[in-house]
């Protein structure tokens, strides 16, 4: 599988294929539209939260992936 980069440097975002529960993405929809993001920004800020909180990002690293 080939990865697909669509922007270079600190901002670079990997594109891939995510199979989930109807009713999980459903949701997911609805929190990004309460809180005024996209459905893959918001995907995007739940996974960094995740990482944070399990000490598995840099400490460095902000919400933007910038080290």
């Amino acid at each position: 599988m080939q990865s697909v980069y669509l922007l270079k440097g600190p901002m670079a975002r990997e594109s891939f294929l995510l199979r989930t529960d109807p009713k999980i993405l459903a949701e997911l929809r609805r929190w990004a539209e309460d809180e005024l993001r996209s459905t893959n920004g918001q995907l995007d800020f739940v996974l960094r939260a995740a990482l944070r909180d399990a000490g598995r990002l840099p400490k460095r690293e902000n919400e933007h992936g910038e080290s």
